[in-house]
């Protein structure tokens, strides 16, 4: 059973970065493509980024394309996203998702799901 906790929401004013990671524990890290996803109030959950077990592909959502960068450090079983640009509809509160499948970026394909974190963008 994997577990997934991710790190590094807050407050944040437009225009600002963040970082978030994910960190994994109980399953064998370096398999599995990991995704970001987000779900802000009364919307539904949005494909943000996702990142092959090597690292050699990603993929993201039109949304975040060119302000978000997905990355991993498999020896560290953490994936990161770096989030620059930050606007206020990116507030919204952001899952991590792990799949032994190929890369996905629809829910049903998660095997593995974080808490999440929650990120505020003031406008």
């Amino acid at each position: 059973q994997v577990q997934l906790v991710e790190s590094g929401g807050g407050l944040v004013q437009a225009g600002g970065s963040l970082r978030l990671s994910c960190a994994a524990s109980g399953g064998t890290f370096s398999r599995y493509t990991m995704d970001w996803f987000r779900q802000a109030p009364g919307k539904e959950r949005e494909f943000v980024a996702a990142i092959r077990w090597s690292g050699g592909s990603t993929y993201y959502g039109d949304s975040v394309k060119g302000r978000f960068t997905i990355s991993r450090e498999n020896a560290k079983n953490t994936v990161y996203l770096q989030m620059n640009s930050l606007k206020a509809e990116d507030t919204a509160v952001y899952y991590c998702a792990a799949t032994q499948g190929p890369l996905a970026t629809k829910d049903y394909a998660m095997d593995y799901w974080g808490k999440g974190t929650l990120v505020t963008v003031s406008s």
